[in-house]
């Protein structure tokens, strides 16, 4: 079974600072929890993302345990929306869509997270009692990081 996760954030900045912000790699640390130890293991020629761009990182979501995994950026239109698609990692299927929206005040920021996870039945079990939790948390944890860095207010 396919899940999805929408969140919606309003940033009170420009476009370009959202994108300069956003279109880095180097960023997703800043905003993922400590705990999750997320490292970013490619030796990235830039820090901005475009089409195709590879990412090797290390993260530890549940229970303390290292995971690898590799996404490619794909769907990549500058300073409007990009996808991170997993290659390798835990899920048997992941799509990140991240959309900016300007308007007069700001820009409205839109996450649609489609995944599945492995395991069938099981696999729906284990994500209905931890696993979703699991991504509220993060997601809960990156907007109130995100509040604090981009509305001042």
């Amino acid at each position: 079974m396919v899940y999805q996760l929408l969140r919606e954030q309003f940033l009170e900045c420009s476009l370009d600072e959202a994108w300069q912000f956003f279109s880095s790699p180097y960023n997703l640390p800043r905003i993922s929890p400590p705990e999750m130890d997320f490292r970013i293991v490619s030796n990235l020629q830039n820090d901005k993302i475009y089409e195709g761009l590879k990412i090797d990182y290390t993260v530890r979501p549940l229970f303390h345990i290292k995971l690898k995994w590799k996404s490619e950026i794909r769907g990549y239109r500058s300073h409007q929306s990009f996808i991170d698609y997993q290659l390798r990692g835990p899920y048997k299927f992941w799509s990140h869509y991240h959309e900016f929206i300007p308007s007069n005040d700001g820009v409205l920021m839109r996450d649609i997270l489609r995944y599945e996870v492995p395991f069938g039945i099981f696999g729906d079990f284990i994500n209905f009692i931890l696993i979703r939790r699991t991504l509220d948390y993060i997601f809960d944890y990156r907007r109130d990081v995100i509040n604090e860095l981009f509305n001042k207010k």
